[in-house]
C-alpha cells in the first residue's frame, strides 16, 4: 500500500477499490434496510428505504468509517454496505452531478435542479485523523434513486464486520497500516481516472475551496 503521506496526493481526487468492471461505493443502513437488502441483492427489498431521501454514497472507506464511526455512531447507521456499480453506470451518475459548496448557504438554482450532488469532502485515516485532500460524497435524489437502486447497483455486501474489526485495531493502537491492508480491514484504493469533461463537472482542478 501505497504511503499517501509520502506521495502528494492531487486536492481532489477520486479514490475507490475497483477492478475491471466495477467499483466500490459505500453506505450505512441501519439493520431492518440492510438484512434484507443483501439476503435478497435488492437494496429496497425492505419497505423502510426510500426512494424519496436522499442517499449519499462514497467510494472512500476511511470517509465511511469516519461518518458512520466504524458502525457505532449512529442506530440508523449499523450496518455497512458495499455496493458495486459498472464503471459505465457510475460515469453516468457523475456526469449528471452538481459540486455544492463546502461553505454552506442557500443552494443555487442550478443545484436544486440537479438529482446527483457532489461534495468534496476532507479525507480521513483510518483513525479517522483529517488528511490534507478531499474524497468525493455523492448524494442522489429523485427519478435517478429509482435507476440506480432499481438497475445501477451489480451487487451488495456487508462489510460491517470490517469496520468493526478495525475500529478494534484502533483502540489497541495497531498503527501499521500494511499489516491492517493484510488482513483486510484496509482496502486498497487507487486513483480513479475519469473523463476530461467529468473532471470539469466534478471541479477536480480545483486547489484549495473557492471563498
Amino acid at each position: 500500500m501505497t504511503d499517501r503521506h509520502k506521495v502528494r496526493v492531487p486536492y481532489r481526487q477520486i479514490r475507490a477499490s475497483y477492478d475491471t468492471e466495477t467499483i466500490t461505493l459505500y453506505q450505512a443502513y441501519c439493520a431492518e434496510i440492510a438484512i434484507p437488502a443483501v439476503k435478497e441483492q435488492r437494496l429496497c427489498a425492505s419497505p423502510r428505504f426510500s426512494f424519496g431521501r436522499m442517499t449519499w454514497i462514497k467510494p472512500s472507506w476511511c470517509w465511511m468509517m469516519y461518518r458512520s464511526g466504524y458502525s457505532h455512531k449512529d442506530p440508523h447507521q449499523t450496518h455497512i454496505l458495499a455496493l458495486s456499480m459498472t464503471h459505465e453506470n457510475f460515469a453516468k451518475l457523475l456526469s449528471e452531478a452538481v459540486v455544492l459548496s463546502n461553505h454552506g448557504g442557500p443552494l443555487s438554482k442550478e443545484a436544486r435542479s440537479k438529482e446527483v450532488r457532489v461534495q468534496w469532502d476532507p479525507e480521513r485515516d483510518f483513525k479517522l485523523g483529517v488528511l490534507p485532500y478531499r474524497s468525493i460524497q455523492i448524494g442522489i435524489s429523485g427519478e435517478i434513486v429509482k435507476k440506480w437502486v432499481e438497475n445501477w447497483i451489480e451487487k451488495i455486501e456487508d462489510v460491517t464486520h470490517r469496520a468493526r474489526e478495525l475500529k478494534a485495531a484502533v483502540d489497541e493502537e495497531v498503527v501499521d497500516a500494511e499489516a491492517l491492508a493484510q488482513k483486510g480491514l484496509l482496502p486498497v484504493e487507487r486513483e480513479y481516472d475519469v473523463s476530461e469533461q467529468l473532471r470539469e463537472i466534478l471541479e477536480m482542478n480545483v486547489i484549495g475551496e473557492k471563498s
